[in-house]
This record gives C-alpha cells, structure tokens and sequence, in this order.
C-alpha cells in the first residue's frame, strides 16, 4: 500500500547575526564608564579632603564626605546592576552641588583656608558627568554651567582660599572643558544609538511589508495553480458530462473553482480570525452532500474548539477536492464513500475521507496532475497541517486531513484491506505510516 505522510517543516535553524548597538546598550556602557571613572576620581580626591579636614565645620564634612564617597559606590553597584541607574547618578548630582553651596558657609572662623585646589574640584567632572546621564539635556547643560560658576565665586572669596579670579577662573574652566568633553561624547553616543533604533526598527518594518507582499504573492501563485487545475479538470467533466449526476458534478465544481476566486480576492494572508470547527465540519459535509448522494458522513467529537480561518478553508478546500477525485476516479455509485470529521487533542481537528474504489499508485501519478500534489498535499501543509494518503489499486482510497501537523495520530482507520499490502514510509518523516487494525474497521 503507497503510503505518502506530508507536513509542513520549520525553517532550518542557523546562528543569528549579533543585534547592532542600540540605545539602551549605550546608556549601559556610558554609566558604568562614567561610574568607574567617578570612584577613580573620588579616590584622587582623598589626599587632598585629608589635608583640608580642618576647615570645615564637623558636622559638614560628617553629612557630605560620607554621602559623597559612599553614593560613589553605590552608583558603580546599581550601573553595573542595572538597577535604578538614574536615579543613582542623579542624587550623586544632586549632594554635590549642595555641597558646593553650603561650603562656604561651614568653613571655620579664624581658621587658615588652603589657597590651592579645594577638594570638591575633583568631584565637579564626575558630578557633571552623572548630571549629564541622569537628567535631560536642558537641566543637564544649567547644571555644567552652574556647577563650575558657584566653584569660581567661592574659590575667589576669603572663604575660598582667597585665590586670584585668574586662578579661580582657570580652575573653574578646567572642569567645565571636563564635563562639556564628557558631555558632547554622552550627547553624540546617545544620538547615534537612537539613529541606529530608528534605523533598524524602519528596516524591520520594510521587511514586514516585503514579507505580507510575498506571502501575498506566493498565495496568489499557489491559488493559481489551483484553481486552473479545477478550472481545467471542471472543463474536461463537463465535456463528459453526458449523465445528470455527471452535469451536476461539473457544475459543483465550477461553483467551487469561482469560490477560490472570490476567497482570494477576500482572504489576506495577515488574516487572523477564527472558524468553529462545528462549521467546519458542517461545511465538509455540506459539500459532500452536494457531491453526491452515496457519501457517508459522519461527525464525531468536534466540540467547541476552533482554528484559524485559512487553516479551516485549506482543510475544506483539501476535502473537497478529495472527494471530487473519488467521484472521478474511484468508481460509480456502487462504490461505498465516507467523510468523517473528529476532533483531536489539543485544539486539533481531522477529515477522513474513504473510498472503496479502484484505488490508484501514489507513485506513478503525473507531475502534471495537481490535484493530490498542490490541492491536497501542499494546501494543507502551507496551513500547518498534514495529509496522509493510503491507497491500494483496485482495493480503495483512505486520505487522512489533520490541523495542526504536531497533533497527527500515529493510527489512520480505514476500510483497505491490510492484507493487500505492506504500509510504506515515503518521506522518512518520525511518525508512523497508517495502518489498518480491526477496531478501526469496526469504528466505520
């Protein structure tokens, strides 16, 4: 017995291509570098707040020393944690320029104040820098100009070590460069990160609209091909058409062949409706009462499951033309005809369509012939689904319609004598070739 198990297979799997950078890697390496160099920075600063301990009110340096060194920490933590990373750099931000303001007013009366570089000099850059990561653009470029203007006028009083403004401003100056460098480099990075989203979030929508336009074209080539094999096979019944069944057999299928026209023209490939598989069924046999008055139909645990709208339409389009093959081929009306429509586990559904006709040799049909190859086999598994197609000559026809093709019963019933033949495995698929057993005869 010629056995032919069909299903639809994944795409072979290759390795990926690396995605390019995007913005939020950016805004990743961008706040662990700017963390790290913030305790480098910080730990430079140590020398100089040592030998300046003694100007400063107690309880300032208890409140901003500790608050400072340890945020620094805690920024390199939650950056490297990806946790709360503006929220980190932005308080950092934030003390220091409180301490910035309030230095002046803590430094102890009748004390000598170092006339070099105060200690919070260091820590202007790395606030800058964390300013310009946390906040937007606007209150990121106040905060560069403002940090390094409040340095210069306290840098220039008593308070400040009394430093010559040609000092103050150079100072002052030197973390301004400092922070606008960082800055341009944050702002640039951040820039080309978001053209690259924006560029590859464009790309990915033209390929969505190139891969609907294939689907579109590829559906519109694959009806072709059915439908001017049900147009020609309808013009050679009709012109042998000379019984009343005959002519009412061709004019059913001339009114299935404008049908696939009119479902074309409607039918998108993005279609994501659904189809009950109670009308599904309900129209499998509709057909087949159409076709012909000897089919046995039966419906058996349909429920109230459901499947989407072209998998039901190619599950129907591939029973109908089953049927029509064995109205054609099989044999007259003494031959005994079934369609039997079950459910199946997992949302899953099945059409046994059954002759006991002059059966045909699955292996010696033409590669002209469409209607088992394109109709049924590859209709139905370009819906996901699978055909299984027994058939012994002179002994009967048995083809077995699933959706989806993951949910395939290992065991096909049928009426062909399992004495005719060996079941053969065609395509070296995992699953079982049908086989016959005499529960399933006894199911018919």
């Amino acid at each position: 017995m010629a056995t032919s198990l069909t299903t639809a297979r994944p795409a072979p799997t290759a390795k990926q291509p690396r995605n390019p950078i995007s913005r939020k890697q950016v805004e990743r390496v961008i706040s662990r570098s700017v963390a790290v160099i913030g305790l480098v920075f910080g730990a430079q600063t140590l020398p100089w707040l040592l030998g300046q301990t003694g100007e400063a009110q107690p309880w300032w340096l208890l409140t901003f020393v500790p608050a400072l060194f340890g945020l620094l920490i805690v920024v390199v933590v939650a950056s490297f944690a990806n946790r709360a990373v503006r929220a980190m750099h932005g308080t950092f931000a934030v003390v220091c320029f409180m301490a910035l303001v309030s230095w002046p007013f803590t430094v102890l009366p009748d004390v000598e104040v170092f006339s070099g570089i105060h200690w919070l000099n260091y820590l202007i850059t790395v606030a800058t820098a964390m300013a310009a990561i946390a906040f937007s653009r606007v209150i990121a470029t106040i905060y560069l100009f403002a940090a390094p203007l409040v340095y210069l006028v306290v840098r220039s009083l008593p308070v400040g070590g009394d430093a010559p403004w040609q000092l103050a401003v150079l100072e002052a100056f030197y973390a301004l460069i400092l922070g606008s460098a960082i800055m341009i480099i944050v702002t640039m990075l951040r820039q080309a990160a978001t053209n690259v989203d924006d560029a590859q979030a464009t790309a990915l929508r033209r390929y969505g609209n190139a891969v609907r336009q294939h689907a579109t074209e590829v559906e519109r080539v694959q009806v072709d091909s059915i439908v001017h094999d049900s147009v020609l096979t309808t013009f050679i019944s009709a012109a042998r058409a000379y019984s009343p069944d005959a002519q009412r057999l061709a004019a059913v299928m001339a009114g299935n062949a404008i049908g696939h026209l009119r479902e074309a023209a409607a039918t998108s490939p993005d279609d994501i409706s659904t189809i009950q598989a109670t009308d599904l069924a309900q129209r499998v046999v509709t057909s087949a009462e159409l076709l012909a008055s000897n089919f046995t139909c039966a419906v058996r645990s349909v429920g109230a499951r459901s499947l989407p709208a072209a998998a039901a339409e190619a599950v129907h389009s591939a029973a109908v033309q089953a049927m029509m093959n064995s109205l054609q081929h099989a044999g007259g009306l003494d031959v005994e005809r079934s369609v039997e429509v079950r459910g199946l586990e997992g949302n899953g559904i099945e059409v046994l369509i059954t002759d006991t006709g002059t059966g045909f040799d699955l292996d010696h049909v033409p590669q002209e012939r469409l209607g088992v190859r394109v109709s049924i086999v590859e209709r139905v598994a370009n819906a996901g689904g699978r055909t299984a197609i027994a058939s012994v000559p002179g002994a009967g026809t048995q083809i077995c319609i699933q959706w989806p093709h993951n949910n395939l019963s290992d065991e096909i019933s049928t009426l062909i004598d399992p004495a005719a033949t060996d079941p053969e495995l065609v395509d070296g698929d995992d699953v079982g070739a049908a086989t016959v057993t005499d529960e399933a005869e006894g199911e018919q």
